[in-house]
């Protein structure tokens, strides 16, 4: 069976829009199968953003495995100062964020990339909510993976479940960056990962 972290063009497709509430704003997406939270705004990423103090971001911003496009929607809705790239592996998921973008009246760059495989710049701050079924190993490329494309003093921000291993997942992150629990919420943790200097 085909996952949302897969490029399977053969997956059906059943347009259709959705639409959710943040910070007093009203979003509407186009969703459809084969991608992630396809039918709602995902818990963990809403926890994400509203952890992050989107007003104080600047320069250079990733959305990594951007999916619909909702952190990169929102980033560049509510901070009109910052560049934003947004990625991901599902071909669907990219054509959907364009048109996204275009119904949100939002600027971004958008490219298809396995993790950071097509990304060719260093970034200020790399935002993610970690595809966790494509396992582990999928996981510590996002993660881990981020240091190389971060500037100096760049934080990468993610959220993952308690009971996905995000304890252990901290301590493997302890090597690399300053690692941060800035919010906990039902289960979620959301991580600041500061690049060494």
């Amino acid at each position: 069976m085909s996952q949302y972290f897969d490029n399977d063009k053969n997956i059906k497709s059943e347009r259709k829009i959705i639409k959710f509430n943040f910070d007093n704003k009203v979003f509407s997406i186009y969703s459809d199968n084969g991608v992630f939270s396809k039918d709602r705004f995902d818990y963990g990423t809403r926890v994400l953003l509203n952890s992050v103090d989107i007003d104080k971001l600047s320069g250079n911003v990733l959305d990594l495995g951007c999916g619909l496009g909702v952190v990169g929607i929102i980033l560049g809705t509510f901070n009109k100062c910052i560049n934003i790239d947004m990625v991901d592996i599902n071909e669907r998921a990219i054509s959907l964020v364009r048109d996204n973008l275009t119904l949100n009246k939002v600027k971004a760059n958008v490219f298809s990339s396995d993790v950071y495989s097509n990304v060719n710049k260093k970034y200020d701050y790399i935002i993610t909510n970690p595809p966790i079924r494509a396992g582990k190993e999928v996981v510590r490329k996002f993660l881990l993976g981020g240091y190389d494309y971060l500037n100096d003093n760049g934080i990468l921000y993610f959220v993952m479940r308690k009971d996905h291993g995000v304890k252990s997942m901290i301590k493997e992150l302890e090597n690399k960056y300053n690692v941060t629990i800035i919010n906990k919420d039902k289960g979620f943790y959301i991580v600041s990962l500061t690049k060494h200097l």
